[in-house]
């Protein structure tokens, strides 16, 4: 049994000092307060449970950079960035996947993510055809999972047309192009590959209402019963444009109307809503997974955070493009948008609460309920922690004020009670990184 002991940890209740944590075989076996560090504790200054990341594109961390010349002629926007994007999928391999999302998956667990939610959509081999197993892809990306040591919940993606109505695929996205007989083959071979994972979670996505249609949508549904259910949505104004021209209704009202979306269903995005719409997805109990930093790099725009929260809205927090992978900084540029936007500070703290504090408790609770599994200080939690370093300003939200808003730095990481980050590092770090640079250098952008 390991006993870690902090200055001051965050608990389900609130914060409490001199807080000793027992793990045993993976999970927090007991929690002590009030009591000083024994011989042979591990010490260290802040305790706190290891957020969600509710939304990544494993794959896409391989771009991080490439995309910030012009891609336009005229101007450069999201449908621009998604034809060099196209050109990447079409050329890794199941090897490079493992390599590119153990990158990815490192660099989650430095940054203070212990789950990550994988929109996976890159399926197939380059023309289309399946793998001898359907789920190879998907077997690379556990297979980093299991390499780095974050946790998984695979969200295998429905992708069948290239916009509203049914329209026929791009030969680009043939990659990511099933039938509904294909799709539940291939989510049942996920479901074996990520068994041996320690708290793996099998959700779905079908990918957006551009890709799916309303006849496939329901099939879909019948195909799980339970868990997570994840769908992009009114990322883009085009988007909802041609939903309105479609079906006479925005993406969020036309799901809304046609479906029970249930606290089950995260939103990924929804950028682009009304104040109904807004009211409606925070009735339904829905979280919606918000992505700052991918959102502001290809400028899809602000989602009206501050007008959610009043409603009573829950929402995540997730990398997405992975273009830059940082927890404090998703959180950050999430308030930051919001003062931006409305030329105020402090836009999603209540009166005299802490921002940072406010922020972290509610992509906690929104990522852990998308994912399928919420972390805890607590007795018989998975012993998901991380430790910030230590930092002179002051207790308790402070410290969380300091690491989203300041100079404040993760030490160490836990996922099921082993360490894999030391000192801001994680621990297969430099062999990961060379794997990852052999992929990269074989790129042609």
């Amino acid at each position: 049994m390991t006993a870690i002991w902090f200055a001051q940890a965050l608990l389900p209740d609130g914060w409490a000092s001199g807080v000793r944590v027992r793990i045993n075989g993976g999970r927090i076996g007991t929690v002590e307060t009030d009591t000083v560090p024994e011989a042979g504790d591990e010490r260290f200054a802040t305790g706190l449970p290891g957020l969600p990341n509710l939304h990544s594109h494993a794959f896409q961390r391989l771009m991080a950079g490439l995309a910030e010349t012009r891609l336009g002629p005229e101007s450069d926007d999201f449908w621009s960035w998604r034809d060099l994007m196209y050109r990447i999928a079409g050329q890794i391999s199941p090897e490079d996947v493992a390599a590119i999302a153990a990158m990815a998956y490192a660099e989650m667990l430095e940054a203070g993510f212990t789950r990550v939610g994988e929109f996976h959509y890159l399926h197939h081999q380059p023309d289309g055809r399946p793998y001898d197993n359907p789920a190879e892809m998907a077997a690379a990306i556990a297979a980093a999972a299991q390499e780095t040591g974050i946790a998984l919940t695979l969200l295998p993606v429905f992708y069948a047309h290239a916009g509203f109505g049914g329209m026929a695929p791009d030969k680009r996205q043939q990659r990511f192009i099933c039938n509904l007989d294909r799709y539940a083959t291939l989510r049942e071979a996920s479901r074996e590959v990520i068994a041996p994972l320690p708290g793996a979670v099998l959700g779905m996505a079908p990918h957006s209402l551009r890709a799916v249609t309303p006849d496939e949508l329901p099939a879909l549904l019948t195909l799980a019963p339970e868990g997570p259910i994840h769908i992009h949505i009114a990322e883009q104004a085009k988007e909802v444009e041609e939903c309105l021209s479609w079906s006479g209704q925005r993406p969020v009202e036309w799901l809304l109307d046609h479906h029970d979306a249930s606290p089950r269903w995260c939103l990924i995005h929804a950028t682009h809503v009304d104040q109904a719409e807004l009211a409606n997805i925070a009735a339904s109990g829905a979280v919606v997974g918000l992505c700052p930093v991918t959102e502001a790099n290809l400028g899809d725009g602000i989602f009206p955070a501050a007008g959610f929260m009043a409603a009573g809205g829950t929402f995540g927090i997730g990398s997405d493009s992975n273009v830059r992978i940082d927890a404090a900084e998703e959180l950050r540029w999430l308030e930051y948008g919001q003062r931006l936007s409305r030329q105020q500070r402090t836009v999603l703290a209540k009166p005299d609460r802490s921002n940072g504090r406010m922020l972290f408790d509610a992509a906690l609770a929104g990522g852990g309920k998308a994912l399928g599994a919420t972390p805890a200080l607590e007795a018989g939690a998975p012993a998901d922690i991380v430790a910030l370093a230590p930092d002179p300003v002051g207790p308790g939200d402070y410290a969380l004020d300091r690491w989203i808003f300041g100079n404040g730095r993760i030490d160490s990481v836990w996922r099921n009670g082993c360490r894999m980050v030391s000192q801001g590092r994680h621990c297969q770090r430099d062999a990961i990184e060379r794997r990852f640079a052999a992929v990269a250098g074989k790129l042609a952008v």
